[in-house]
């Protein structure tokens, strides 16, 4: 009999803790085919979460709990459950209910087939439209430039095998998702298909600036587009200013310049400048990138364990 590692990163997850774990335990949990631990990562909440796993943990001996000392996203979250996992497939879930939980054994089915890495790709979604339309434009630009393999409905919800789950430690990267280095590693994978539901409880800390976050983390790190647009920029703006130069100088020599040639080339030069300032921000992504994995800071810090075994 194998054993099966949950984890699941929890912030601002009070309320669907409890329901959370019913759901397991009822539809997956319990079958029987497997030993099981779950892993809850607080990842700083602020409410009852962390009241609420200590809960969980005095009920069942196989529920472990362990709490970041602030938020470190959900990245550094997934990575600690991961690290801490004993498993000999470890799955990887959200905390909101709304990807079903029955997905686990179907996922399951598949790993004893032989595959190394499951993921749960969405078919549809109840979610709202604005909600829905960034989900398929993340999935669809990291498609298009930076993953081929990025399943059309993108996932949330992955089975790794434990020779994964060791790989993705060996990478510890700080600032690439980890959806994209699942991907990018390669294994043997297959995908099963779900429709994510309506959040019932609570609701999605997941803000504007954390999801621009995600499509930049996602180009700089796994895209060449970043760079290939500030050459083609910079190409374009070179080749221009030739020909700019050309036309002038042809003027200047049939004695047709005059003072109205200052607006075109204040408007050249705002142009030129505006171009100049993209290229360093782009750059600078990539500086900020490389200097914050050569201070060599962990990836998150753990503040309190729950292991009641």
């Amino acid at each position: 009999m194998f054993k099966l590692s949950i984890v699941v990163p929890v912030y601002y997850n009070a309320e669907n803790l409890w329901p959370l774990y019913r759901d397991l335990k009822e539809k997956v949990l319990d079958c029987g085919r497997f030993t099981y631990e779950l892993l809850l990562v607080d990842d700083g909440s602020k409410d009852r979460s962390w009241a609420v796993i200590q809960e969980l943990a005095a009920h069942d001996k196989n529920v472990r709990g362990i709490k970041l000392s602030r938020n470190f996203g959900s990245h550094a979250a997934q990575f600690c459950g991961l690290a801490k996992s004993t498993g000999d497939c470890v799955v990887v879930k959200a905390a909101d209910m709304q990807e079903p939980s029955e997905l686990i054994l179907q996922m399951v089915d598949s790993w004893e087939k032989g595959n190394h890495i499951v993921l749960a790709v969405r078919e549809d979604r109840e979610d709202g439209r604005a909600q829905s339309f960034f989900a398929n434009f993340y999935y669809w630009i990291t498609q298009k430039t930076a993953l081929p393999q990025m399943p059309t409905g993108g996932f949330d919800v992955e089975l790794l095998d434990r020779k994964v789950v060791d790989t993705l430690g060996l990478m510890a990267e700080k600032n690439s998702p980890i959806t994209g280095q699942i991907l990018w590693s390669g294994f043997q994978t297959d995908t099963v298909s779900y429709v994510r539901k309506k959040r019932e409880i609570g609701e999605s800390r997941w803000t504007l600036k954390k999801k621009i976050r995600l499509v930049s983390d996602t180009l700089f790190s796994f895209s060449t587009v970043p760079i290939t647009f500030v050459t083609a920029i910079g190409t374009l703006s070179f080749f221009g200013s030739i020909a700019w130069a050309i036309i002038e100088v042809g003027l200047w020599l049939s004695g047709k310049i005059t003072v109205e040639g200052w607006t075109t080339m204040f408007i050249f030069n705002l142009f030129s400048f505006g171009t100049i300032m993209l290229t360093l921000g782009l750059l600078g992504g990539y500086l900020w990138r490389t200097f914050d994995a050569s201070r060599g800071r962990p990836l998150y810090i753990v503040e309190d364990e729950l292991d009641l075994r």
